[in-house]
């Protein structure tokens, strides 16, 4: 059965909704930034930029770097829009939009986040890359799909039991990234642990600005678990759904993140333009 036009809305010249974007004008290589502005600080780096194209928040540019065929896009901020991003990049290779049925060969795409984040451990200053190992979903929207099929339910288990966690927010996910990704882009320089994604800025991650939290010690607990080695290394907002919808989906996801704040000490990096513009440099050289 063809995927009905209300569950896979196109634009009228036959691009994806929200994306705006045809199978022709993304790579199987493709970088996630939030900050649409971020874009263009990646694609400066290309040998060439052969397609650009922006809708809302949405940004894409597509070109080359060194020979190898690279698309940009900006996610913008949330899980929500991970959900939107993912799903619309999985229906232009792995649907043909013209019958609006799934094809029979599927193609796996190549996804590396390249974000900010915040360290939760004393140890990792600020100005160092860490990459996620697993992404920790806090934000219980991947609970939409039949996620426990990619989840690690022991250390669900564990993070649970050690946070005494509230059941009303939905059961927290352990996510795996993609192994050969991770074999990829590892080097002395990054520093590894669990990536926390949360589904808000304030209250989701701790702050108080003039409403009380649901669980104050939240983030003492989230800093303090460890699991045979497995820390939580940082927090942010996309990372745990890029795993999922990746896992799901049959893509490859990895998750990169510039530390520009150290949460256990208190302390913000003097020059965080210059920490992104090194981690863009090291995610292109290893793309």
């Amino acid at each position: 059965m063809p995927i009905k036009e209300s569950e896979l809305i196109l634009n009228p010249n036959g691009s994806v909704y929200h994306l705006n974007l045809k199978p022709e004008n993304i790579a199987e290589n493709i970088i996630f930034v939030g900050d649409q502005d971020r874009v263009e600080k990646i694609t400066k780096h290309f040998d060439t930029v052969d397609f650009k194209i922006q809708k809302r928040e949405f940004k894409t540019h597509t070109g080359t770097y060194k020979g190898k065929r690279i698309s940009v896009i900006s996610t913008g901020i949330g899980p929500d829009n991970i959900d939107i991003v993912l799903n619309e990049l999985d229906a232009l290779v792995n649907i043909d939009l013209k019958t609006r049925q799934p094809k029979k060969q599927l193609t796996s795409l190549n996804i590396i986040r390249v974000g900010t984040s915040g360290s939760l451990q004393h140890d990792i200053p600020v100005d160092a890359f860490v990459m996620a190992t697993h992404g920790l979903d806090l934000n219980a929207m991947l609970h939409a799909y039949q996620i426990t099929l990619v989840t690690n339910p022991d250390i669900e288990d564990a993070f649970i039991t050690h946070t005494n966690w509230n059941v009303n927010k939905g059961r927290p996910l352990i996510i795996n990234n993609n192994s050969s990704l991770e074999n990829q882009f590892s080097s002395d320089l990054i520093y590894k642990g669990i990536t926390a994604t949360a589904g808000g800025f304030y209250g989701p991650q701790g702050r108080v600005l003039r409403l009380p939290l649901q669980d104050p010690e939240l983030n003492h607990k989230i800093d303090t678990f460890n699991y045979k080695g497995l820390r939580i290394s940082n927090l942010e907002m996309e990372t745990s759904v890029i795993y999922g919808l990746s896992k799901l989906l049959g893509h490859k996801a990895l998750s990169l993140n510039a530390i520009i704040a150290n949460r256990a000490n208190g302390t913000f990096s003097k020059n965080p333009s210059l920490v992104v513009e090194n981690l863009i440099k090291y995610t292109l050289e290893r793309i």
